[in-house]
Order: structure tokens, then C-alpha cells, then sequence
């Protein structure tokens, strides 16, 4: 498999989880025209702990079908170029998995959490047949969307979900690298992300949407979103307020949560976690610093779950953006692919 987009923050986090991959090899890394033909070590400006000197030596490749020959290529592009440079790959035959927005609310491609809704796969047969494409695109959501969708599915697929008010802290990694000027970083709030509201409005309704004859009916509940960037490193954190179809206690909430092991599907994957909601009893948790890292990633945790005044219940989310909310959901999905026999292994 390949990487575009692979000198970028997510780029280099797929690296990271894709190079000991029980089930895929790292065999090609792609990216901006000024960066093919180098070699990565040298056109990357590596983020975090050391580069494998295999990686460092690989020839960073053109971000064209032509120039990478891999069956499965995870997009970390970004989203400026990731709409036609997709399409081109997935026309070529190449399965693509993209963290990018650019196709994530097309009518025929998947937006995927692979413990909630690995069923909305089926969407491919209409992809590949209407658009003549012998490969295809499957995405993951938003990182913020995926942490709050991770959190309410149970409780959405328990009791039903009519409205919600969120409110989202958004880590600075979230912005990429550079990212955020660190004079408009430290101590300080910044309460507004470029699109990040209509993402999550829009985004949380798919996935929580049911699949028939072919397409994807949204799911019928109301949101609303604030979203803030603030001064944690990895690491968003969601308040959400819910009312429900059918009313619950907040110990029938958190019994909701605490049996949750996600879809059958999804069960065993190499990314997916024992747990993928940890639900914690603390009154001050989840926190960034303290659980960031659950389930090596991927677990959202889950705390606060409480009465609320206005709507009914509230609950404070928390997962790792760069993970669980991109490069690692993006895996997740292409593992969820193999397993389900849609991609055939070579």
C-alpha cells in the first residue's frame, strides 16, 4: 500500500501505524510535486520519535496512478487537491481510503466508523457501478465528528437520538503542521474552526443514518455545534447535551456505553480496540493529558454522564484526533474492507 499526502502531520501518522502492519506493507509514500523525487527523510520534516531508516531512504513518488503502483492507498491529502487526485486512483482500480472531506457526503461513497456503521460498505457496488470505477473510495469523517459519533452511537442505537447541542475543545494538532501560531495558541480559546461546525452537523447524520435499498437515509436528529481550538497538543474533547427518543437515566446511559463493544464487523481487527468506548466514573475525567492514549488510540472515553436541564442527558467525550479521529480510523477502514472481503488480499 501507498500513502499520498505522506510528508504532511497525518501523513507521517499513517506511517507510523502502517509500518509493522500485521496485514499491510508500506511500499510506496506520495506527495506534492515538490517533494517527488526526494528522498522522504529528506523531504519530511519528521514529526515524532525516529524515522525508520527503510522509510528515510524511500523515494517520494508523484501523486499519480502512473507513478504509484500500490492496490490500496490511504489519502492524507489535502483537501485542495485530494478531490480529483482520488478519483483519478479509484477510476485507475486502486482502493482508496481517504481521511480528506472532499467525498465524505457524496451519495455513494462510505463515511465509516467501523464499530457503528460498516453495513453503509455496500455503497460501493452503486459507487463502482455508476461512475464505471473498477476500484473505489471509502471515507472516515471529520476527527471531531468521529470523537462524538464514537461517544452517542450506543445511545442513539439504545434510546434514539432527537436533538443535540455540542460543543467541541479541539486540540492544535487538529490544524496540522505548523498549525496555529503559537501567539494565537497559548493561553487562549479561539471559537471558530473553518467548517468544523457544518462537519459535525452534517457529517453525525450520515453515520448515524440507516442503509436501504442502496443509499443512505441521514439519521432524523437535530445538532448543533460550537467548536473551539485550544492549547492541547492531541486530543478533542466533546460536551454534548442529548434529548432522547425514548428518555433514559443517566445509569441507564452509562450502562448503554459500558456494554458497547461496536459492530460485529469490527471485532478483531488489528486496529480496533478491546473497548471502543471507555466509559470513566471520575467526576473530572475524560482529560486530554490523562487518557488520550486508550486503546493504543482508538478508544473514545467517556465520562460526566449526567442529568440535563434543558434536554435530557449530557456527557463529556474525548478521543485522540490524529488517531482514532484520522490516520488510524482511515486504517481501521481498509483492514474493515479486507476482513469483509470486499478488497482481496493479492
Amino acid at each position: 500500500m501507498a500513502v499520498l499526502g505522506a510528508t504532511g502531520a497525518v501523513g507521517q501518522a499513517f506511517i507510523r501505524l502502517l509500518v509493522d502492519h500485521p496485514w499491510f506493507e508500506l511500499t510506496e509514500l506520495a506527495a506534492s510535486e515538490r517533494s517527488a523525487g526526494k528522498p522522504y527523510g529528506d523531504a519530511a520534516h519528521w514529526l515524532g520519535g525516529e524515522l525508520p531508516a527503510h522509510v528515510a531512504r524511500m523515494t517520494v513518488r508523484a501523486c499519480e496512478p502512473d507513478a504509484v503502483r500500490a492496490e490500496l492507498v490511504f489519502s492524507a491529502l489535502d483537501s485542495g487537491a485530494a478531490g480529483p487526485v482520488e478519483q483519478a486512483f479509484a477510476q485507475a482500480g486502486r482502493w482508496v481510503v481517504s481521511n480528506a472531506k472532499n467525498h465524505r457526503m457524496d451519495a455513494d461513497v462510505p463515511l465509516v466508523i467501523a464499530e457503528v456503521n460498516p453495513d453503509h460498505l455496500a455503497l460501493l457496488d452503486g459507487q463502482r457501478s455508476t461512475r464505471g470505477w473498477s476500484g473505489g473510495i471509502v471515507t472516515n469523517g471529520n476527527c471531531s465528528t468521529i470523537a462524538l459519533v464514537s461517544a452517542i452511537a450506543p445511545l442513539h442505537r439504545r434510546f434514539g437520538i432527537r436533538r443535540a447541542v455540542v460543543a467541541t475543545m479541539q486540540a492544535v494538532s487538529g490544524a496540522g503542521y505548523p498549525g496555529v501560531p503559537s501567539l494565537d495558541a497559548l493561553g487562549n480559546v479561539v471559537p471558530y474552526i473553518k467548517d468544523e461546525e457544518e462537519k459535525i452537523e452534517e457529517e453525525t447524520r450520515k453515520f448515524l443514518g440507516a442503509l436501504s435499498n442502496g443509499a443512505v437515509t441521514p439519521a432524523s436528529c437535530v445538532l448543533g455545534a460550537h467548536c473551539n481550538r485550544v492549547p492541547v497538543e492531541n486530543g478533542h474533547t466533546v460536551c454534548v447535551s442529548l434529548e432522547l427518543e425514548q428518555r433514559a437515566t443517566p445509569e441507564e446511559a452509562r450502562t448503554a456505553l459500558r456494554d458497547w463493544r461496536g459492530a460485529e464487523a469490527s471485532r478483531g481487527l488489528p486496529s480496533s480496540p478491546e473497548r471502543p468506548v471507555v466509559l470513566r466514573d471520575e467526576p473530572d475525567r475524560p482529560q486530554p493529558r490523562r487518557d488520550v492514549d486508550t486503546g493504543r488510540g482508538m478508544s473514545t472515553v467517556v465520562g460526566r454522564v449526567r442529568d440535563d436541564p434543558v434536554l435530557g442527558l449530557r456527557l463529556v467525550a474525548m478521543a485522540h484526533n490524529v488517531i482514532r479521529g484520522a490516520a488510524g480510523s482511515a486504517v481501521q477502514n481498509a483492514e474493515l474492507l479486507l476482513a469483509t472481503g470486499r478488497m482481496e488480499r493479492p
